[in-house]
């Protein structure tokens, strides 16, 4: 028996991102009902929190409140007591735009409390609208995920939960594998671990591995006794050769890991008592 056996495992699925859906990754889901559908079956086969983007008619990211809120409503309906985390990121909108979803209080929303390097430009998170994100999810109840491309957002989590800016219990999750940013490396994985517990000791973590790095970092989360994320936002491939099918098999493959390591895999109710949100409706 392991030393996180019998922990819960909360699975969070990313179902679509800004990766543009063409012939060669057909099971990116796009519209809003694509993407409750794809949700569904990651929710049925063991996801408990789903991390949205939403698209326009010509399939670009936007941060348009419309189309979260259809998206919210549809998963709200087909997926009960699933955690509906929508993504403030900047690759959706610009400012203060990034933000316009959250008067919908969903349960929770990504926030990022720096900047770093993305493939071709720099994720530009300066302070002031940092702040501006965490005031807005302060009145309306959102709980934030806070998406760590660094060890030094890990910090100023820390410094902002010290200071009331991000009240309560901290969720912080481990982004690694984004070119030009956090490579996906056991040592920097584990030194995450240990200041995220040294900072913040009450707080629950998990990790997303991007591309290839996504099955690896599954499975050092998942045996570390933390949380973790998949699905197609973060990698279009099952291997270096074939395409994953769909959201839920990715779902599917982070729940037979939990199996590996003797990790029960968190249900919705389970996730929302460990998170600290309020019950579903």
């Amino acid at each position: 028996m392991s030393e996180h056996s019998e922990k819960p495992c909360i699975i969070c699925v990313a179902i679509t991102g800004s990766v543009p859906r063409k012939e060669d990754n057909p099971a990116v889901p796009v519209t809003v009902a694509e993407q409750i559908e794809s949700t569904h079956a990651a929710f049925e086969a063991g996801a408990a929190i789903a991390h949205c983007h939403v698209r326009d008619d010509d399939q670009t990211p936007t941060s348009d409140p419309a189309r979260f809120a259809a998206l919210k409503e549809g998963l709200e309906k087909h997926c009960p007591g699933m955690i509906v985390q929508l993504s403030t990121g900047g690759r959706s909108g610009a400012g203060q735009e990034r933000g316009g979803m959250l008067p919908l209080s969903p349960d929770m929303a990504s926030l990022s409390v720096g900047s770093n390097n993305f493939p071709t430009r720099v994720y530009e998170n300066p302070p002031d609208l940092v702040d501006w994100l965490a005031s807005e999810m302060r009145t309306y109840n959102v709980k934030p995920e806070i998406e760590a491309f660094d060890l030094s957002h890990i910090h100023q989590a820390a410094a902002m939960n010290a200071d009331g800016r991000i009240p309560g219990n901290l969720y912080v999750q481990f982004v690694m594998g984004v070119k030009n940013a956090m490579p996906v490396d056991r040592d920097v994985f584990d030194y995450y671990i240990k200041t995220v517990q040294r900072l913040l000791p009450n707080a629950e973590w998990c990790a997303a591995g991007i591309g290839r790095g996504q099955l690896i970092v599954n499975e050092w989360s998942i045996a570390a006794g933390g949380h973790t994320r998949t699905g197609l936002e973060d990698n279009v491939r099952w291997d270096q050769d074939t395409l994953a099918p769909s959201n839920a098999a990715l779902v599917q493959r982070a729940v037979e890991l939990c199996a590996k390591y003797e990790r029960p895999v968190a249900s919705v109710h389970q996730a929302r008592e460990i998170l600290g949100l309020r019950r579903a409706a």
